[in-house]
């Protein structure tokens, strides 16, 4: 059975998720470790439980989610996984992140692409792959049907949606990919956003200002 551990990391208070089975295998994804002590916080919570990594994964690829690239794949030797249209997104990072403070950013490139149909394997365990762009132009989840567990990036959040103001967004795009991708699930879905607490289909789906069935 999937299990999902959450750490908050960088300035942007992004959530970076160590996801595994009773294999051990495990699975990083959105790594947003960026300073040192970040990284042994991670570090130090995949020894203690005996994981072995064995692949890295992008929701997509703005800076708050990619800081970690570099050091996962390297302290880990695994293969980088993300949506191939979100390769202009992860290139541009390079550019602009010395202006957001991060001088010590490493830029890597992906080994394989993840697209909708496809499925995130690994252990004994698998998870669907949506493409729901709108937030960034190849924004995809990964979600769990039997655990009911949705890896949910920056779609949806707690009473909010992923802002739509930066390079590739689109608000249209992304209520309706909210809406006939997501709110099909069930309503019990657990979901893990890429900032802020958890949430619930369910509740979104009457609450949320944005999306919700009476916004």
């Amino acid at each position: 059975m999937i299990e999902i551990k959450s750490f908050a990391f960088n300035p942007f208070v992004e959530n970076t998720y160590v996801v595994y089975d009773e294999s051990k295998e495990a699975v990083i994804i959105d790594p947003g470790c960026y300073e040192p002590q970040e990284k042994e916080i991670l570090k130090t919570f995949i020894a203690s439980q005996g994981l072995k990594v064995v692949k890295l994964v992008n929701t997509h690829c703005h800076i708050d989610h990619v800081l970690g690239n570099a050091f996962v794949k390297r302290e880990y030797g695994v293969d980088f996984y993300m949506h191939k249209t979100d390769l202009q997104t992860l290139r541009s990072v390079e550019v602009y992140a010395s202006s957001y403070g991060f001088q010590q950013y490493e830029a890597i490139e992906p080994d394989l692409f993840l697209d909708e149909g496809m499925q995130l394997t690994f252990g004994n365990s698998s998870m669907d792959i949506l493409f729901v762009p709108g937030h960034a132009p190849g924004h995809i989840v990964f979600y769990d049907a039997e655990t009911k567990q949705l890896i949910g990036g920056d779609v949806l959040f707690l009473n909010s949606i992923g802002r739509t103001d930066l390079p590739g967004g689109n608000h249209d795009q992304l209520i309706q990919n909210i809406r006939e991708k997501l709110f099909i699930l069930p309503d019990d879905t657990k979901v893990y956003p890429g900032h802020g607490d958890t949430t619930t289909i369910g509740y979104e789906k009457i609450h949320n200002p944005f999306c919700g069935i009476n916004a």
